[in-house]
């Protein structure tokens, strides 16, 4: 018997989904710049032979912050796709803010989602350094909570070193159209 296909969200539904649970635009407008990112390195990965799920790769990225405004936003997220019957972006939703990322070799598309979400700042690419610049300044100054960012930080450029490794390439190159240095956006 045929596997049924997983019920994968629309961009259409996340629309109607941001406006029943009052989703910012600014958050609205970060959501789609992850699910643009993620979907980029997707693709360039399946491209080396991987087989990701780029629709729902898409679908995570664009619903990941839609209750933004509740408290422990990725478990409300994740309890309303749940109810609406989208299980595999639940799960990615639910561990978005807390995720550890898989050995290269047991990458899936949950690494991707939250890979993007560490490399984007507001509504565009801005690559690790600066994306993790400004969580540290976002953070409370307890010496713990910033070396456990700087231990996130060296995690994600190992596992960001595989991935290029794969591809042949930077994560950053993939998006040279979108991504401005600090010193490029000072000169504005």
């Amino acid at each position: 018997m045929a596997e049924k296909e997983a019920k994968r969200l629309t961009e259409e539904m996340c629309s109607r989904l941001y406006q029943q649970y009052g989703t910012p635009e600014h958050v609205i407008r970060h959501c789609r710049a992850v699910s643009m990112v993620a979907v980029r390195i997707g693709e360039q990965l399946n491209a080396h032979g991987l087989s990701l799920d780029i629709p729902l790769i898409k679908g995570a990225g664009l619903i990941h912050d839609v209750a933004r405004l509740s408290e422990n936003h990725g478990a409300v997220a994740a309890d309303i796709l749940t109810e609406l019957g989208y299980f595999d972006e639940a799960a990615i939703v639910r561990v978005h803010m807390t995720y550890d990322f898989h050995d290269f070799a047991h990458l899936d598309e949950t690494d991707l989602v939250c890979l993007a979400d560490r490399l984007v700042k507001e509504d565009r690419y801005v690559g690790l350094d600066e994306r993790i610049d400004y969580i540290l300044h976002k953070a409370p100054k307890k010496p713990a909570v910033q070396t456990r960012i700087l231990q996130k930080k060296d995690e994600t450029k190992r596992f960001m070193g595989e991935i290029e490794n794969t591809m042949g390439q930077t994560i950053d190159s993939l998006f040279q159209d979108a991504y401005n240095t600090k010193e490029e956006r000072l000169k504005r």
